[in-house]
Protein backbone atom coordinates (compact mmCIF):
# COMPACT_ATOMS: atom_id res chain seq x y z
CA UNK A 1 0.00 0.00 0.00
CA UNK A 2 1.33 3.45 -0.95
CA UNK A 3 1.99 6.06 1.71
CA UNK A 4 -0.42 8.97 1.63
CA UNK A 5 1.20 12.31 0.98
CA UNK A 6 -0.67 15.41 2.07
CA UNK A 7 0.15 18.98 1.08
CA UNK A 8 -1.32 21.21 3.78
CA UNK A 9 -1.76 24.84 2.74
CA UNK A 10 -2.53 27.09 5.69
CA UNK A 11 -2.67 30.81 6.31
CA UNK A 12 -4.75 33.66 7.61
CA UNK A 13 -7.96 34.74 5.88
CA UNK A 14 -7.00 36.60 2.74
CA UNK A 15 -3.56 35.02 2.38
CA UNK A 16 -4.63 33.16 -0.76
CA UNK A 17 -5.16 29.56 0.39
CA UNK A 18 -8.10 28.73 -1.87
CA UNK A 19 -6.69 30.50 -4.93
CA UNK A 20 -3.26 28.93 -4.51
CA UNK A 21 -4.75 25.51 -3.72
CA UNK A 22 -6.88 25.55 -6.87
CA UNK A 23 -3.94 26.70 -8.99
CA UNK A 24 -1.71 24.01 -7.45
CA UNK A 25 -4.21 21.32 -8.43
CA UNK A 26 -4.40 22.80 -11.93
CA UNK A 27 -0.60 22.47 -12.22
CA UNK A 28 -0.73 18.90 -10.96
CA UNK A 29 -3.58 18.04 -13.33
CA UNK A 30 -1.69 19.58 -16.27
CA UNK A 31 1.29 17.36 -15.40
CA UNK A 32 -1.02 14.32 -15.01
CA UNK A 33 -0.11 13.91 -11.33
CA UNK A 34 -2.92 12.11 -9.48
CA UNK A 35 -4.32 13.88 -6.44
CA UNK A 36 -7.46 14.94 -4.59
CA UNK A 37 -8.33 18.42 -3.37
CA UNK A 38 -10.23 19.20 -0.18
CA UNK A 39 -11.14 22.65 1.08
CA UNK A 40 -10.97 22.03 4.81
CA UNK A 41 -13.15 24.98 5.78
CA UNK A 42 -16.27 23.18 4.55
CA UNK A 43 -15.68 20.06 6.64
CA UNK A 44 -17.01 21.65 9.83
CA UNK A 45 -19.72 23.90 8.36
CA UNK A 46 -22.49 22.91 10.75
CA UNK A 47 -24.40 24.97 13.32
CA UNK A 48 -24.62 24.52 16.20
CA UNK A 49 -21.36 22.75 16.90
CA UNK A 50 -21.83 19.06 17.71
CA UNK A 51 -22.10 18.28 21.43
CA UNK A 52 -18.69 17.66 22.96
CA UNK A 53 -16.91 19.13 19.91
CA UNK A 54 -16.88 22.90 20.46
CA UNK A 55 -13.86 23.51 18.17
CA UNK A 56 -15.42 21.16 15.58
CA UNK A 57 -12.22 19.15 15.23
CA UNK A 58 -13.94 15.76 15.57
CA UNK A 59 -16.53 16.45 12.88
CA UNK A 60 -13.74 17.76 10.63
CA UNK A 61 -11.74 14.57 11.21
CA UNK A 62 -14.77 12.34 10.54
CA UNK A 63 -15.66 14.16 7.33
CA UNK A 64 -12.04 14.14 6.15
CA UNK A 65 -11.79 10.40 6.81
CA UNK A 66 -15.02 9.75 4.89
CA UNK A 67 -13.92 11.78 1.87
CA UNK A 68 -10.43 10.28 1.93
CA UNK A 69 -11.86 6.74 1.99
CA UNK A 70 -13.72 7.56 -1.23
CA UNK A 71 -10.59 8.99 -2.86
CA UNK A 72 -8.34 6.11 -1.81
CA UNK A 73 -10.97 3.75 -3.21
CA UNK A 74 -10.17 5.38 -6.54
CA UNK A 75 -6.45 4.76 -6.03
CA UNK A 76 -5.57 8.27 -4.88
CA UNK A 77 -2.60 8.71 -2.53
CA UNK A 78 -1.89 12.47 -2.74
CA UNK A 79 -4.02 15.16 -1.11
CA UNK A 80 -3.95 18.94 -1.44
CA UNK A 81 -5.74 20.32 1.63
CA UNK A 82 -6.40 23.96 2.45
CA UNK A 83 -7.44 25.28 5.84
CA UNK A 84 -6.36 28.19 8.00
CA UNK A 85 -4.97 26.17 10.91
CA UNK A 86 -3.83 22.93 9.24
CA UNK A 87 -0.13 23.82 9.60
CA UNK A 88 -0.26 24.33 13.36
CA UNK A 89 1.80 22.10 15.62
CA UNK A 90 -0.54 19.63 17.27
CA UNK A 91 -2.91 19.28 14.30
CA UNK A 92 -1.13 16.11 13.10
CA UNK A 93 -3.54 13.88 15.02
CA UNK A 94 -6.38 14.70 12.67
CA UNK A 95 -4.43 13.81 9.53
CA UNK A 96 -2.84 10.75 11.14
CA UNK A 97 -6.28 9.50 12.11
CA UNK A 98 -8.21 10.41 8.96
CA UNK A 99 -5.48 9.64 6.41
CA UNK A 100 -3.81 6.77 8.30
CA UNK A 101 -0.27 8.03 8.81
CA UNK A 102 0.45 10.37 5.91
CA UNK A 103 3.65 12.17 5.04
CA UNK A 104 2.80 15.83 5.65
CA UNK A 105 4.17 18.78 3.68
CA UNK A 106 3.17 22.04 5.37
CA UNK A 107 3.08 25.41 3.63
CA UNK A 108 2.07 28.61 5.43
CA UNK A 109 0.99 31.38 3.08
CA UNK A 110 1.71 34.83 4.49
CA UNK A 111 0.47 38.27 3.54
CA UNK A 112 0.67 41.76 5.04
CA UNK A 113 -2.28 43.38 6.79
CA UNK A 114 -2.67 45.81 3.86
CA UNK A 115 -2.77 43.01 1.28
CA UNK A 116 -5.25 40.99 3.34
CA UNK A 117 -7.51 44.00 3.85
CA UNK A 118 -7.56 44.70 0.11
CA UNK A 119 -8.37 41.06 -0.69
CA UNK A 120 -11.03 40.68 1.98
CA UNK A 121 -12.74 43.96 1.05
CA UNK A 122 -12.97 42.69 -2.55
CA UNK A 123 -14.28 39.27 -1.43
CA UNK A 124 -16.51 39.89 1.59
CA UNK A 125 -19.83 41.40 0.60
CA UNK A 126 -21.75 40.58 3.76
CA UNK A 127 -21.86 41.71 7.35
CA UNK A 128 -18.74 39.92 8.59
CA UNK A 129 -15.93 41.96 6.99
CA UNK A 130 -14.73 43.71 10.15
CA UNK A 131 -14.86 40.46 12.12
CA UNK A 132 -12.91 38.69 9.34
CA UNK A 133 -10.23 41.41 9.41
CA UNK A 134 -9.84 41.11 13.20
CA UNK A 135 -9.74 37.30 13.15
CA UNK A 136 -7.26 37.32 10.27
CA UNK A 137 -4.83 39.58 12.13
CA UNK A 138 -5.07 37.45 15.29
CA UNK A 139 -4.60 34.23 13.33
CA UNK A 140 -1.58 35.61 11.46
CA UNK A 141 0.24 36.06 14.75
CA UNK A 142 -0.92 32.67 16.06
CA UNK A 143 0.18 30.85 12.91
CA UNK A 144 3.57 32.53 12.90
CA UNK A 145 4.17 31.57 16.53
CA UNK A 146 2.75 28.04 16.44
CA UNK A 147 3.29 26.61 12.96
CA UNK A 148 4.79 23.11 13.12
CA UNK A 149 8.52 22.77 12.77
CA UNK A 150 9.58 22.45 9.14
CA UNK A 151 6.65 24.50 7.79
CA UNK A 152 7.62 26.31 4.59
CA UNK A 153 6.55 29.96 4.57
CA UNK A 154 5.57 31.48 1.23
CA UNK A 155 4.81 35.20 0.93
CA UNK A 156 1.90 36.09 -1.34
CA UNK A 157 2.12 39.90 -1.36
CA UNK A 158 2.43 41.33 -4.86
CA UNK A 159 2.85 37.91 -6.49
CA UNK A 160 0.86 36.14 -9.17
CA UNK A 161 -1.16 33.13 -8.03
CA UNK A 162 0.52 30.90 -10.65
CA UNK A 163 3.99 31.75 -9.35
CA UNK A 164 2.99 31.10 -5.75
CA UNK A 165 1.36 27.78 -6.68
CA UNK A 166 4.47 26.73 -8.60
CA UNK A 167 6.56 27.34 -5.46
CA UNK A 168 4.08 25.35 -3.36
CA UNK A 169 3.96 22.42 -5.79
CA UNK A 170 7.77 22.42 -6.02
CA UNK A 171 7.90 21.88 -2.25
CA UNK A 172 6.06 18.56 -2.66
CA UNK A 173 8.40 16.91 -5.14
CA UNK A 174 5.27 15.50 -6.85
CA UNK A 175 5.55 17.49 -10.04
CA UNK A 176 7.93 15.97 -12.56
CA UNK A 177 10.52 18.38 -13.84
CA UNK A 178 9.16 19.57 -17.15
CA UNK A 179 9.81 22.58 -19.28
CA UNK A 180 7.26 25.43 -19.11
CA UNK A 181 6.22 24.58 -22.68
CA UNK A 182 5.35 21.02 -21.66
CA UNK A 183 3.30 22.17 -18.68
CA UNK A 184 1.42 24.80 -20.70
CA UNK A 185 0.46 22.13 -23.26
CA UNK A 186 -1.33 20.05 -20.66
CA UNK A 187 1.68 17.85 -19.89
CA UNK A 188 2.34 16.89 -23.52
CA UNK A 189 5.61 17.62 -25.28
CA UNK A 190 5.38 19.48 -28.57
Amino acid sequence: MRTTRALLIGGRSGAGKSSVGLEAVALLRAADVGHAYIEGDVLDAVHPAPDGDPDRSRITERNLAALWANYTGLGCHRLVYTNTACVLAGEEWMFTSALRGPRLIRVLLTASDATVEERLRAREQGSELEQQLRRSALMARHLEEHAAEGTLRVATDGRRVGDIAADVVAATGWHPRKSPETISNGGRAN
